[in-house]
């Protein structure tokens, strides 16, 4: 598209500039973090982290390799701002939700560095919109100090088939509590709401389940524990992002 080998005036004055034939590839993976307004991001040569977090207990982060845009650069080792992901959705999607189809917004994306706004030129049918978002100083983000070789149960799960088994639940329960085990029941979910307790239970052979791979009883719950839920989303050029989130214990559950 035109946008894409277009020049920016003084393009160098930029310490990160990235290009996409189609803007939903990006607005995909940022509307499934959007569940607060603000959001940090980080980009390196290999790309660009989103992270959001929430009362500093839950934190998701979406992650844009490099190899998803048709351009990437950025000049310094690393790039961290805070922007309103609100604004930027709304902007990303300025030519409309629904497209006609077979027709793609590219987006090229710059910024300056610290104070300056974040440029967004957006080019659909000939037609290009420049939208300029004011950045804000980064606040400092969780660390879960999350090592992979502390991992006690490891499931992966179909989320199509988790989707369908959240809509199951209780929705009066303030709570979800999450159980695996190596034995029986092996996966439950368990509400706790105004009709009283439920649970769903799967097996470990279930359709559901991709891997499970449990060591000991585990309660979402419990202290000293962490939930971290990481989704792998594919999109429309069929590229591979990935969007992950950690929750922090919300009571201790006492040992049965």
């Amino acid at each position: 598209m035109p946008l894409l080998t277009q020049r920016i005036p003084d393009e160098n004055d930029y310490c990160l500039v990235a290009s996409l034939d189609n803007v939903r590839n990006l607005s995909t993976i940022l509307k499934a973090i959007h569940f607060r307004e603000h959001a940090t991001c980080f980009a390196t040569k290999n790309g660009i982290k989103v992270t959001v977090e929430n009362a500093k207990c839950v934190q998701a982060n979406a992650f844009i390799q490099a190899g998803i845009f048709q351009e990437f650069r950025v000049q310094e080792e690393s790039v961290t701002f805070r922007i309103n992901l609100t604004v930027l959705l709304d902007c990303l999607s300025i030519f409309g939700s629904s497209p006609v189809p077979g027709t793609f917004t590219a987006l090229r994306m710059c910024y300056q560095g610290y104070g300056y706004p974040l440029m967004l030129f957006l080019e659909e049918g000939g037609v290009v919109t420049v939208c300029k978002i004011n950045t804000q100083e980064p606040e400092e983000t969780l660390d879960f100090d999350f090592c992979s070789t502390n991992v006690i149960n490891k499931i992966i799960l179909q989320s199509e088939g988790l989707r369908e088994a959240f809509s199951e639940l209780d929705m009066t329960s303030e709570v979800l509590q999450i159980t695996m085990s190596p034995d029986k029941p092996y996966f439950r979910l368990s509400t706790f709401g105004n009709a009283g307790s439920s649970h769903l239970d799967y097996p470990k052979d279930s359709d559901l389940m991709e891997l499970f791979h449990c060591n000991e009883t585990q309660v979402n719950r419990s202290v000293g524990c962490h939930l971290v839920m990481k989704y792998m989303i594919r999109n429309e050029d069929g590229q591979i992002c990935f969007v992950e989130y950690y929750c922090c214990p919300d009571e201790e559950v006492p040992d049965s």
